[in-house]
Parts: structure tokens; sequence; C-alpha cells
């Protein structure tokens, strides 16, 4: 037998997090159906994966809510996008102190509500604060450029301005760490945000929102620069529709994509997507096999399989696949699986039981397609949780890339095929319709340059002797096809936030005509 902490275990945490990030409520809360009045519109509770069951219960916001909090944004950006750059930058850089002050505390809410083993919850508050680090420097160096002008006593520059009010959509599986790669820098741009986090992530929302709102009040700037709406993907439908909004960088499914994306064109607004991932690994006959295994088994086991980046299909030279398959079942095997706050577990739960179901039917759809499930899939910790969902994480032997393999399962199945020679391997590492993170492992170096190259992966991340798992925030992240095209974080990804201005500076007496036009 496992043990579990009860519901009003966690509520305790809970409600303790919440209240040293400044969000109104006491520890002294009484534990069954305590309310956070975070809205007008209907109740909605947070409930944790750990056992399944309530946490504690927000108001939603309403309509109304919203068109108050979008206005309040829009007329916040009136002020916020005449402060200069370094000053935007300040309140960046209080919100990075107050996240090192409260990185426990933020942690536990993202254990509580995702589900997340304390490392990686850990791991993911530190990816605040190294963004909040990058986006202080970027707002001394939102720089444009000066040209060549054809045109005598004519200069030629490029400038860059906030595009307004930015609506950020994220996903459960990351709650904090995408909403601060967006925020951090949409503020020294000169964006205010108004932020829809997962219905299923809404408390980790709450304390962002609080910490945020008291850098700004230390700092005197208008508090409604930042603003969290919560509720379900009706509160996002209106931030989607809503002229006012500017941008709107939104993640999740595939099949949310399809909806956000042209409803922001219809009103030519601009849309920022991160939707699925299929990622894959190539493993080269030249690999170091004990670092492979290692990087593979974190990239399709780590955070339950929950994470866009994923590492879903693994591609392995036919020489070495058996010994590369067995080294990794022996590897899942030893995977500790359990309450994700307990020292030791590597593994924490499902978010939800459809995540389960969705889990077995593909299983069982790549039983059908002639795949060899070698290890895992079965649903542990029914007995001492049994609102939760605790499951082995799978690999499956697959004689070809079958249709269920070219499908994202937002769960830990790792499924295994070979092949013959490099551009095989390519192939179908690009034969999905996603392209977010791919990875080769491999000493050779013309094969890691080839896989690099545009003959190479089709993703927008594609790694060399690492997983697929664990970007870092100075490289732009985001991936191609039906992943969406967007870029977040680092690079210049910075430019998605801002509008272009091409300007001409005639300081010269005459009025010459580009291509030597005449007009007289």
């Amino acid at each position: 037998m496992t043990a579990f902490p009860s519901a009003e275990e966690l509520h305790d945490r809970a409600v303790q997090a919440l209240h040293n990030c400044g969000v109104d409520v006491t520890p002294e809360s009484v534990f069954t159906g305590t309310i956070i009045p975070a809205g007008s519109g209907d109740p909605m509770e947070a409930r944790s994966p750990i056992i399944g069951e309530e946490l504690l219960i927000v108001t939603t916001s309403s309509p109304a809510d919203v068109d108050e909090v979008v206005a309040a944004a829009t007329d916040a950006w009136t002020e916020w996008r005449n402060t200069p750059a370094p000053v935007r930058g300040n309140v960046v850089r209080e919100l990075g102190n107050l996240l090192r002050e409260h990185k426990e505390d933020l942690a536990t809410l993202v254990t509580l509500e995702a589900g997340k083993i304390t490392s990686e919850a850990l791991g993911e508050v530190q990816e605040m604060i190294d963004i909040c680090d990058f986006a202080v420097g970027l707002s001394r160096q939102l720089y444009g450029l000066t040209m060549a002008s054809e045109r005598p006593g004519h200069r030629l520059m490029e400038t860059w301005h906030p595009v307004g009010v930015t609506a950020v959509v994220t996903a459960f599986n990351f709650p904090v760490a995408v909403w601060a790669w967006n925020t951090a820098v949409a503020l020294v741009c000169g964006n205010t945000v108004v932020w829809k986090p997962s219905e299923r992530t809404p408390l980790t929302g709450l304390a962002c929102d609080a910490l945020l709102a008291r850098a700004a009040a230390d700092l005197d700037v208008p508090d409604a620069i930042h603003r969290v709406v919560l509720g379900r993907c009706e509160v996002a439908e209106l931030l989607v529709d809503d002229d006012r909004i500017a941008l709107v960088s939104a993640t999740g499914s595939v099949r949310m994509g399809r909806e956000v994306g042209p409803r922001v064109a219809a009103r030519f607004g601009r849309s920022l997507l991160e939707l699925g991932g299929n990622n894959a690994a190539i493993v080269a006959p030249s690999a170091d096999l004990d670092l492979a295994v290692r990087g593979i088994v974190f990239s399709a086991a780590g955070t339950a399989g929950q994470r866009c980046t994923t590492l879903r299909r693994l591609i392995v030279h036919e020489s070495l696949a058996d010994d590369v398959v067995d080294r990794i079942v022996t590897a899942y095997r030893s995977l500790t699986l359990g309450d994700p706050e307990s020292d030791g577990v590597l593994v924490g739960p499902l978010i939800n039981e459809s995540s389960y179901v969705a889990m077995q039917a593909a299983l069982d759809k790549a039983r059908a397609d002639g795949g060899d499930v070698l290890c895992g899939g079965e649903r542990v910790f029914a007995d001492e949780a049994p609102h939760a969902f605790y499951v082995t994480p799978a690999v499956v032997r697959m004689p070809a890339q079958t249709s269920i393999v070219c499908e994202e399962t937002f769960a830990p199945i790792l499924y295994v095929m070979t092949y013959a020679d490099l551009a095989e391997a390519i192939a179908l590492n690009n034969a999905v319709p996603q392209g977010l993170a791919s990875a080769l492992f491999t000493t050779d170096l013309r094969e890691a340059e080839t896989f690099l190259s545009a003959a190479g992966s089709d993703c927008g991340i594609a790694n060399i002797n690492i997983g697929t798992s664990g970007a870092e925030i100075g490289g732009a992240f985001g991936g191609e096809k039906q992943t969406g095209g967007g870029r977040e974080s680092g690079s210049d990804a910075w430019k998605n936030y801002m509008r272009r201005a091409t300007n001409t500076i005639n300081y010269s007496r005459d009025l010459p005509l580009a291509q030597g036009v005449r007009f007289t």
C-alpha cells in the first residue's frame, strides 16, 4: 500500500501557498467548499490530480468581468506604451525577485494542480525567474535597424512599437512557465496582458497575478498592466473575438488552434500558436547508448508524458534496436510512481480520467496495428487513490509508423520503430502532421549536420545528443506545421509582441523620389 495525502492536507497546503503569495484567502479557511471570489461568474472546482479530489472552489469570470478587464488593460496600455522600456523592465525585475522569494510556494501549487514531481515544479518556477532576467536585459535591447537610403540627404530606419493588449491562454501542463515566457516579454515590449490560465490550474494563475500586482504596486505603475480571468473555453473565446485584443498567444491542442487562428485572423488580429507535438528521436549506430537511454527515458516518461515536447516516437537503427529497447524497458521498470511530493518519485499522475482513457484507446489501436506493448499501460494505486489516475509508462514496439503513431496522445507512450539509413529515419521523423521537437543521438559529425540542415528535421527544435524535452529560455520555442508556427521565450521572439515601422527622414532641402521617379 502507498500512502497518499488527504484532501484536507492538500487543501491546507494550497491555501498556505496562496496566502503566502498574496491571494485573499486565509490559512484558517474551512476545508469543505472554500471559495475564492475571483469573479462574478459560476463556481469552478480546482482539483488535484494527486488524489483526484477538490482543493478549492473559485468563482469564474463572467462576460461582464472579461469586458471590464479588457477595458482596464486597454486604458492602462495608453500609459504603459509611453513608459520607457528600461522602466518597464524594472517591473519585470521586481517580479523575478518575488518569484525567487516565493519559489517553493509556486512550486507547491504547480505540484498540487498539475501533478508534477517537486524537482520539475521547482524547475518550472526557475524557468520563470530565468525569463524575467532575460526580459530585463531585453528592455534595453529592443533594437531596430538603420539602412542605407538611395536618396541623398535621407536616412532610412525601422522602429518597433508595442502592439497593445496581449491575451495569453495557457495549458495545464506548464501552468506558470508559459505565462511567464509571454508576460515578461510582452510587458517590457510595452503591452498589457490579460491571462486566461487553464481551468485545471486556476490557483497558480491567481498566485502569479497576485505577485505581479505586488511588483506593479511597489514601483507605482498601473496595476491593470496585468489581469487574470478564470473559466473554461467560453472565457477564452471572449478574448479571441475581442477587437481590443491585439495579440492572442494560445497554447493547447491542434483542435484549439484551428478555432483560434481563423477567428483572430477574421478580425485582422495577431495570433501566436503553440499547439501539438509528436516528437521523435533517432538513435544512430554511433550513438553513446548510455547517454541516449538517459535522454530518452526522461523525455518520454517525465511529467507522465504530458509535455508538448514529450518524446513519443523512437526511431532506432536496426542493428541496435533490440539492445536499445531492452535498456529502455529495464529503465522504465525501475521508475518510481506515486505522490509527486514524495522523495524518490519520478512519475506522478495523469491530469484526469480522460487522459487515462485516451491512453488505453491508443494502446488498443497500437495492438490492432501489430504493435507489441513491451511494458506499461497499467493503472496503479486505484485502491489508495480511486479518483486519481496513475499509469505506468508504456513502451510499444511497432512494425511501422501507423496512423496511431502519427497522432499525439498526451500520455506516456513511447512507440519504437527501426530504420536502415539516415534518410529513412529523417523521413519518418518528418512524416507526421506536427513539427515541434526532434533529436538525433550520434557521434558522427556528418549525420549530425545533415539532421540540422534544410534536408534534415522539419521541426522548430532539432537537438543532437539530448532528448526532446528541456528547452532553455535563451532560444525561441515553437514548431512548424500543425504545431502552429509560433515562437516564444528567447532569441528574437520579442518581435511577435511588437509592430514594426519603417521610417524615412529627409534632412536635405530637396525632395528626390525613390527609384528615380520624376513628378514635376
